[in-house]
Formats: structure tokens, sequence, C-alpha cells
């Protein structure tokens, strides 16, 4: 059996960091499927469609390649031959993630190509609707959330460890507009499935939530 975890959960969660950390430990690969969204988003950004518009983002979405590479440092997102990772972390590319993802056509073709992947692959997979779309068969399930604020604390310093400015009202502000559109769209709306394991880490650290899934994965597979 192809080992595969699905692991969901709000924005700002730090399901990619997580998710990359336990996939390590477990010698496996980490696919972060926000990623591939943010990249759908700064495409269409950038060229020019109207984000509000489901068809023009649907059909953009068709036309463009959205690929991922595993390196030493992590996953690197590609389109069309660039290499985005460093341009999809902005709260501009975070909202138009969460728009274009709201599109039943845009996550059909991205859910196609995380679906490919994860059946050859074993591999933990991270997101917004994994546990239902992508991997509704993964053995391990996983929902990692934290309060508003928390999610809000970390954004903001990761921010402005980059320089970022951006006062922490506003990351908070922005983050929960963010959880009610994603709570709220049509297609998939981000909730925990019955069988996934939630594992809030409002008052956890990095290593204790780390360890904490590394656990609960060892119990699952042994059950």
């Amino acid at each position: 059996m192809i080992l595969n975890i699905a692991m969901d959960g709000p924005v700002g969660a730090g399901k990619s960091s997580i998710a990359k950390a336990v996939a390590d430990r477990l010698g496996i690969l980490h696919l972060d499927t926000g990623a591939m969204y943010r990249a759908v988003g700064l495409s269409a950004i950038r060229a020019g469609v109207d984000l509000q518009d489901e068809n023009a983002v649907t059909e953009h979405t068709k036309k463009i390649d959205v690929s991922v590479a595993h390196s030493a440092t992590g996953q690197r997102t590609i389109v069309d031959g660039e290499d985005v990772t460093d341009f999809i972390r902005t709260p501009e590319v975070s909202m138009a993630a969460s728009t274009v993802g709201k599109y039943l056509g845009v996550r059909r073709e991205m859910v196609a190509i995380q679906q490919k992947l994860a059946a050859t692959t074993p591999m933990l997979v991270d997101g917004r609707d994994i546990c239902v779309r992508v991997l509704p068969n993964a053995p391990v399930k996983i929902f990692l959330t934290a309060s508003a604020e928390e999610r809000a604390r970390r954004r903001w310093l990761q921010m402005v460890e980059k320089g970022d400015t951006t006062p922490y009202e506003d990351v908070l502000r922005d983050l929960r507009a963010r959880d009610a559109q994603d709570m709220n769209r049509e297609v998939d709306p981000l909730r925990p499935t019955e069988d996934a394991k939630i594992v809030d880490t409002t008052n956890m650290n990095f290593e204790q939530t780390v360890e904490y899934i590394l656990k609960i994965v060892e119990e699952t597979i042994h059950e």
C-alpha cells in the first residue's frame, strides 16, 4: 500500500512547514497543493485576468502548465517553466488563490494533477480540500488548525523577517476574510472530515506539533 497522508486546515496554520517536516521524518515526499493555487492566482494577476470572472480564470488555468519539483530545500512551484516559488506568498496572491480556488474548473485541473502524483508516490499532501476531494481514501487524515489570532501572529512574524511592514491588525483582518471565503465557498468548503484527526496548534510549538502528528501516523498505520 502506498502511504498517502492528507492534511487540511485554514490559511496560516503552518501546514506547509509542518507537513514538510513530517514528510521528511517519514522519508516520503511533501506536496503543497496550496502553492499550486497560489501559482494560478499569480499567473492570472500577471495576465490581467479578471479574478471575479470564473470562466476567464478557468480558461486561463487550462492554458498554463502548473507543476512542482522537489529539491533539497523543498518544493518548487513552476508555471510554464518559471519557478514562481518566491513570488506566491504575498497577501495579494493569498487572496487571489482563495478566489480562484472557489472555481470548480480550476479545482478539477489542480486535483487531477495532485491525484496523479499521489497515485504512484508515497507522499504527504497538504491544502484545503485534501481529505474531502484529493485523497478521500487516505489512511491518515489530519486537520491542522489554530486560533485566528495565533495564525495571524505567525504569518505576521514571517512577514517581518522578510522586511514587510504590514501591521499585525491588517494581517489578522485579511486572514479572517480568507477564512470566511474558504469556509463559505460552494465547492468543497473548508471543514474537517469525520475521519480526520483535528490538531489544534494554538498552544503547541513546531516540534511538539510534528511529534504529535508522527504519533497519529504511527498509531493509525498500526491499527
